[in-house]
């Protein structure tokens, strides 16, 4: 992959923009979505992208697109990224980032994202493999996450933010999938377009004596008791349905430079 040594003085606005840039100019942007912990942990070659000469990251950028992807290998033919990142832009050309995800590829690995025939299960969304989900849960795991995580998410929001200060905004957009997710974006410093009263009235309901601490009677292993106390035990519940319907319509975002000091679960625990 041919990779400028320094990005354009001047980026375009949009994702479209970039992406119709010549390939070095658009790569030379993309790649500062990279954190320099990747390149050292991983012995990646931060001009070449690659590991011992074999190419460990992948940029998704056709011209014409709205859309990139950008995937990073922790080695050559490894099953899962270490890093994978998908952004959009959104009508108004705001960017909004549908998914980041961080693997630790030295932590054990549990197929939530196929069920019992080999089918996608889209992290759960669409199917389910529930031996697999309950592995994770005693593992420690989230709903979603088929590996531990590498805890870089807050060292990584810097990182957009400067991304995004490049292409001449000021906020950019996340779309929560799960329950944690949103707890893990309060802390970074998000606010909500929408979705925050449902947040507090999720908060409200799993105080003993609510509809939704009421429905953790044990009767599945993602609706132990003492799963409201926790952050990760709310969040497997509504991933088994508690709410009684998906977990959707929450829409955050992030000023560059400011915390929006939102807290939703006063007190709470991983």
């Amino acid at each position: 992959m041919e990779i400028a040594p320094h990005p354009p003085p001047v980026w375009p606005r949009s994702i479209r923009g970039i992406n119709d840039l010549p390939a070095a100019q658009k790569h030379a942007i993309y790649r500062t979505l990279l954190a320099p912990w990747l390149y050292s942990r991983f012995r990646i070659d931060p001009q070449t992208l690659t590991q011992d000469g074999q190419p460990v990251v992948s940029i998704n950028c056709p011209a014409g697109s709205r859309a990139m992807e950008m995937s990073v290998w922790h080695e050559p033919g490894a099953e899962d990224p270490v890093m994978y990142i998908n952004m959009v832009d959104t009508f108004n050309n705001q960017l909004l980032v549908l998914l980041v995800v961080i693997n630790n590829p030295d932590s054990p690995r549990f197929p939530i994202d196929r069920d019992a025939d080999g089918m996608p299960t889209f992290l759960g969304t669409r199917g389910r493999n529930i031996p697999a989900e309950v592995a994770a849960l005693q593992a420690g795991l989230a709903p979603g996450q088929v590996r531990a995580g590498l805890r870089s998410g807050r060292s990584t929001v810097p990182i957009f933010e400067q991304f995004v200060r490049h292409m001449g905004h000021d906020l950019f957009l996340v779309e929560p999938l799960a329950y944690h997710n949103a707890i893990t974006f309060e802390r970074y410093g998000f606010n909500y377009l929408s979705g925050r009263q449902e947040m507090e009235r999720i908060n409200r309901e799993f105080q003993p004596g609510g509809e939704l601490h009421r429905q953790l009677d044990g009767s599945t292993p993602f609706r132990n008791p003492d799963a409201w106390r926790t952050v990760r035990g709310r969040s497997w519940a509504i991933h088994d349905g508690i709410l009684g319907r998906p977990f959707t319509g929450f829409h955050m975002y992030k000023r560059v430079g400011v915390h929006a000091g939102i807290n939703t679960f006063p007190g709470a625990v991983w």
